[in-house]
């Protein structure tokens, strides 16, 4: 057996995955675990790789059994376990060695322990991986934090296991330090918004029109055949077609509506805040799961309140252009909080490319990634992917449509907390300056309401109108009825 290229430790559901797909694709690695069970366990899953892998039964024999310069991967919680990890592990390994965290973990704890490291000449790599136990094990999107000279050592390797799209791996280097976990973590805030404008349109259909889930399921198949391509939209339409397999109904129904996070779309929402931009899709999304899990609350809020819903008239089409501005903005956000970091921290964030290794293996892949790809290699207006050429006549037919959206599922006390924020991004984006004639196309949705002397006539101004609407929504989320 060749010399392992590199270890794991942690073997849990995505340590594992990753391990498998490893010895899958041929590459030789040791593994090991804290406690001896998961080791049996995954060397029996590995059984048909077993020539390709080593399994050690301590932390110290997986270092001692790597080559140097060592590629050790922990795929443990990325909290106080990877901070006793490196303390246990910085003894035993020697210069020039390189560390990788493949969980989830603040890009700020990334920053600190890349530092730490490299004070004992060692790497360490932030490493967000993407898509699942599924990805893991058959493909993820990778995206690499750290020095130059472990992306060397590491690439061959991540190369290998990554998503393809059109040949290409879903993976590559995004900077140094904290780089990855943060493009990671804005990917799940990306990801947080998506759901929440399908959770959103599927209330409207719902308890607004009225149709099942098996017809809303269709709709989304249909969709998802168009410009709406999306992994979310394929698993909902999928989804809502199962029936309860031990009750009657929708399997939809016998879910509880409680929605749970674990942290990375807040972290998101926080970075925003703290770097001075709007998220304002995102932190709707964060808010709506914060309502989501106090369900107590909201059936008594409901019965207080009032939970009663207003008849919704579908028009597919015009739903389908709100959707994919939608879409549009909410990435533009997510891009937005890239550029700040990337200009804070030095990172030099390739935008481009980042669309690029999203295109496949992770969660929010979708057909649209090619257009934003190419609409950053284009070098859009300010660096506004909202403001990109080719979105304009998406953005012009979609805006006025997302705006009725939204007001109608206000009237009819329908909750649409995403779709509102999106709505409301270019409607703040406007200067204070712009004025014009008839509100038609993009640059008519960003004109400012007209002060005249005497007070307010006709539009009131985009601040109050804002909080009108969040007030409306939070009563809408807050007094929701079960699924």
């Amino acid at each position: 057996m060749a010399d392992p290229q590199i270890g794991i430790y942690g073997l849990g559901t995505m340590g594992a995955a990753l391990a498998l797909n490893m010895a899958d694709k041929g590459i030789d690695i040791a593994v090991s675990n804290r406690s001896a069970g998961p080791i049996a366990e995954f060397m029996t899953r590995a059984a048909p790789f077993a020539a390709h892998v080593t399994a050690l039964g301590t932390l110290e024999e997986l270092i001692a059994a790597l080559p140097r310069p060592r590629l050790l991967l922990a795929m443990i919680p990325s909290t106080g376990p990877m901070d006793d990890f490196l303390a246990q592990v910085i003894p035993l390994l020697a210069e020039g060695d390189t560390v990788i965290d493949a969980g989830n973990a603040d890009f700020h704890a990334t920053r600190a322990r890349s530092a730490l490291l490299a004070e004992h000449g060692l790497h360490f790599v932030g490493l967000g991986v993407s898509g699942g136990e599924e990805g893991a094990r058959h493909g993820p999107s990778m995206m690499f934090g750290g020095s130059e000279e472990s992306w060397v050592g590491l690439q061959p390797i991540l190369s290998r296991i990554a998503a393809q799209f059109d040949g290409a791996p879903c993976a590559d280097r995004m900077g140094p330090d904290g780089a990855g976990h943060f493009v990671k973590t804005v990917h799940n805030g990306i990801e947080y918004a998506d759901m929440q404008m399908i959770a959103e349109i599927y209330e409207l259909l719902r308890h607004g029109a009225g149709l099942s889930p098996s017809e809303i399921g269709a709709q989304f198949a249909r969709w998802n055949d168009g410009p709406l391509e999306s992994y979310l939209f394929e698993i909902t339409g999928t989804v809502l077609s199962y029936d309860d397999p031990l009750g009657e109904g929708p399997m939809v129904d016998a879910i509880l509506d409680r929605a749970g996070q674990k942290g990375t779309g807040r972290w998101t929402a926080i970075e925003a805040v703290t770097l001075g931009q709007s998220a304002t899709m995102i932190e709707g999304a964060v808010a709506a799961r914060a309502w989501s899990a106090e369900k107590d609350l909201r059936e008594v809020a409901g019965a207080a309140l009032g939970a009663d819903r207003a008849g919704f008239t579908p028009d597919f089409e015009e739903l389908e252009a709100a959707l994919l501005a939608a879409r549009i903005l909410e990435y533009a956000q997510g891009f937005r909080i890239l550029a700040a970091a990337s200009a804070e921290y030095g990172w030099q964030l390739d935008f481009a490319r980042i669309a690029e290794i999203w295109r496949a293996g992770c969660i929010i892949r979708a057909r649209l990634l090619d257009d934003i790809s190419d609409a950053f290699r284009e070098s859009p207006p300010e660096g506004q992917l909202f403001l990109a050429p080719r979105f304009a006549p998406v953005l012009d037919a979609g805006i006025p449509a997302l705006r009725r959206l939204v007001s109608g599922g206000d009237c009819g006390g329908l909750p649409a907390a995403g779709a509102r924020l999106g709505a409301g991004l270019l409607g703040h984006a406007a200067p204070a300056t712009r004025h014009g004639g008839a509100d038609t196309g993009a640059a008519g949705f960003l004109r400012p309401p007209r002060i005249r002397p005497g007070g307010w006539r006709g539009r009131a101004p985009r601040a109050v109108v804002g909080l009108s609407h969040v007030c409306g929504g939070v009563l809408a989320v807050l007094t929701s009825r079960p699924i």
